[in-house]
């Protein structure tokens, strides 16, 4: 059962060795609709026993397989022509995310197609990454450094932009000759079935890409098989824990981006309406629920009155409903227990600051899991709802004394993900930007580039995806020392 748009194949089956296998675990996975509550997507669960199945056969797949020693520049043109099929189905993928989580229909072809633009981009790193290199030396007539494929890859991607963050994976282990297990988070499995569809349809070798959709039970199996020598998971920061001590007790390899509190530093300098617009209108970008979210704004004391009225206005004119509405600017949360964990911040956040709007379900939505942008003003930035991961469309006001003390705020905290400062000054903006603690940081509003390095600093991460910088965790260096050129160079 797929929905409406959505024309998998074999939802009822796993990808495993390049077949389509009924699961061991005989399980299914229901994904629910946050628009209406109701069932719109069956697929196949995979348990421990199917885990172990994936993970031997990216294992022969890659101890014995072409894939890893297939040349570069052969390995980009097989990516290629998969985002040449996604680019046909982006209409299946912007459908997938709208019904699995209730992303806006009207941003979704933006979004899917942007992902595979930057898939793109990966690829070509195939035709243009130095993997083998004659250096200098010392002591030997020829020294070359070769960059080698890591092995076998977990990728482990979220929920709310699944497409995008699991193809960012898969692209990056497949180009470095790594092979790949897939394991999409269980609220958004449709869009891994069409990754694996198109490995499927290119070619690539049996067990080189392989698709097992699961619980956390599972998952956590994945990740202790000793046969995985590296992880990439994107998602919360208590899970992007455990993952690491699992890899760190043998000494596994991982590239962790998790999640974030990043804050927005607004300037003197900087009109009240503009920031307002700015500020309340990107809380509510794919319902809040985004890691680099700019969920903390900090404000000159002097101006933090103001700057929470106008916000409020701001907020009170976004239109909430059903993702499928071209007019939506704000939709659900992507399920009951995000809806509930944002309701559970708000009630804290009544105890410690001052609720200046929203805090409720919208009024004129009887179904689904609703809630209204949010704004809390004079917040203490050691509350919770300042320093923890709310994950929903709620901002923080926090007055701060002077632009010092608006950099300590940013920085006080265990996240480092992303950042801001609203200002019209280039030279500030660089400035701030340069102390603030964060793996990135743009000029008047949540801005990012996948197509550059992307990750964060303490507790929002360790490595980087995006850019050039995003092959160098699937590879492994070895230096060579030779008392001679051979003549494969």
């Amino acid at each position: 059962m797929t929905p409406q748009g959505v024309n998998v194949r074999h939802p009822d089956k796993l990808y495993i060795g390049g077949e389509w296998v009924a699961p061991l675990s005989g399980e299914q996975i229901e994904i629910v609709s946050p628009n209406s509550e109701e069932v719109v997507a069956r697929t196949a669960a995979a348990g421990n026993a199917d885990m172990d199945r994936a993970v031997a056969a990216a294992r022969e797949a890659f101890d014995n397989g072409p894939w890893p020693t297939t040349p570069p520049a052969e390995r980009a043109a097989k990516l290629m022509a998969m985002a040449d099929i996604f680019e046909q189905r982006l209409p299946e993928l912007s459908a997938a995310w709208t019904a699995q989580v209730g992303g806006l229909a009207s941003f979704a072809p933006m979004m899917h197609g942007g992902a595979v633009m930057q898939l793109r981009g990966v690829a070509q790193l195939g035709n243009t990454f130095p993997f083998v290199e004659k250096k200098p030396s010392m002591h030997v007539d020829t020294a070359i450094v070769a960059r080698e494929p890591v092995g076998v890859v977990a990728a482990i991607a979220p929920w709310n932009a699944p497409f995008g963050i699991m193809a960012n994976k898969v692209y990056y282990a497949l180009i470095s000759g790594c092979t790949v297990v897939v394991k999409p988070s269980p609220e958004t499995p449709l869009e891994a079935y069409i990754i694996a569809e198109a490995a499927e349809a290119v070619g690539l070798p049996a067990g080189v890409v392989n698709l097992v959709p699961a619980d956390r039970e599972a998952s956590d199996h994945l990740v202790n098989n000793p046969d995985i020598d590296k992880v990439s998971f994107t998602g919360s920061t208590a899970a992007g824990k455990r993952i690491a001590e699992v890899c760190g007790s043998r000494i596994a390899r991982c590239t962790l981006e998790l999640g974030g509190k990043s804050a927005a530093i607004v300037r003197d300098d900087f009109p009240i309406e503009a920031a307002a617009a700015i500020l309340g209108n990107t809380i509510t970008v794919m319902s809040g629920q985004v890691c680099a979210m700019l969920s903390r704004a900090i404000v000159p004391k002097h101006r933090h009155d103001e700057l929470a009225e106008a916000i409020a206005g701001v907020m009170k004119g976004i239109k909430i409903g059903n993702s499928e509405a071209p007019d939506t600017q704000l939709g659900p949360l992507a399920m009951k227990r995000q809806l509930e964990r944002v309701e559970m911040y708000i009630e804290e956040g009544r105890k410690s600051a001052d609720l200046v709007t929203g805090g409720q379900r919208p009024a004129h939505m009887n179904k689904g899991y609703f809630i209204e942008p949010t704004l809390f003003a004079n917040v203490d930035n050691q509350s919770r709802i300042a320093q923890e991961e709310i994950f929903g469309p709620v901002l923080c006001l926090i007055p701060a004394e002077d632009e010092e003390d608006a950099i300590r705020l940013a920085n006080e905290s265990n996240y480092g993900l992303n950042g801001s400062v609203l200002t019209n000054d280039a030279d500030a903006a660089y400035r701030i930007g340069r102390r603030v603690r964060a793996g990135g940081f743009g000029q008047n509003g949540m801005k990012m580039e996948f197509g550059l390095p992307f990750g964060g600093f303490k507790q929002s991460g360790i490595g980087r995806e995006g850019g050039e910088e995003g092959i160098w965790p699937y590879l492994e260096t070895k230096t060579i020392l030779l008392d001679g050129a051979p003549a494969a160079l």
